[in-house]
């Protein structure tokens, strides 16, 4: 057995590392290239259970499905055009806003584009975006679990909305009309942080995931 003083100098030896691993990674996104002015950030998402390969421009392949509503964003240069690939196959080419970020949605052969607004600019605050992708569903909302406020109303179907929060965790439910989904955890969010949810399922049985936002590394 390790004397005391040994185990403690290990533990203290192993914190330290960490700490210097976490303090490289800090510094290793700072001073990682950035985009250039004017590209733009492209997502694919996808709500059925039954995962699909996604490339956006010659970004690399993403698998989709189930353990990801959301693939990274990709980025393209924005104004320019770029294709879009499902499962190997060419669905089309589009062009965005410079500056912008934008989602597609999934849904058979087809691909729907709708444009990710901000919600504004603090550094201290993190941002929800709530996703209405339940069919039959007109109206979505989200809402602290009974019988907390309500994050988001009037969602209208195949569309999105965002707001800045406090960095705090809570139990979310979304639905449509009075059928709500079972509770979804929001995770301890981070200031800064971006953070999807994704309402799913049917107007009758509605279905809340969540997700971090993900961004491609920029390569020059």
């Amino acid at each position: 057995m390790k004397p005391v003083s040994t185990l403690r100098a290990v533990l203290l030896l192993g914190a330290c590392l960490s700490g210097s691993a976490q303090a490289e990674g800090v510094l290793a996104q700072l001073y990682a290239p950035k985009p250039p002015a004017g590209s733009a950030f492209v997502r694919v998402l996808n709500p059925a259970s039954t995962p699909i390969k996604v490339q956006v421009a010659s970004a690399d392949v993403q698998t989709v499905g189930p353990t990801y509503v959301a693939s990274r964003y990709a980025i393209v240069k924005g104004g320019e055009h770029f294709s879009i690939k499902v499962n190997g196959k060419l669905l089309g080419e589009l062009s965005v806003t410079p500056d912008s970020f934008n989602t597609l949605i999934a849904h058979a052969d087809k691909l729907l584009l709708i444009k990710d607004v901000a919600s504004g600019e603090d550094g201290l605050k993190a941002e929800l975006r709530f996703y209405n992708l339940a069919s039959d569903c007109p109206s979505g909302t989200l809402q602290v679990a009974a019988p907390g406020p309500t994050l988001f109303e009037a969602v209208g179907p195949a569309n999105t909305d965002a707001r800045l929060i406090n960095p705090v965790s809570a139990l979310l439910t979304a639905g449509c009309g009075e059928t709500t989904s079972p509770a979804w955890q929001l995770p301890p969010l981070q200031p800064g942080d971006h953070y999807s949810l994704f309402l799913t399922g049917s107007a009758a049985k509605p279905v809340l995931r969540g997700e971090l936002s993900r961004t491609d590394a920029y390569r020059p």
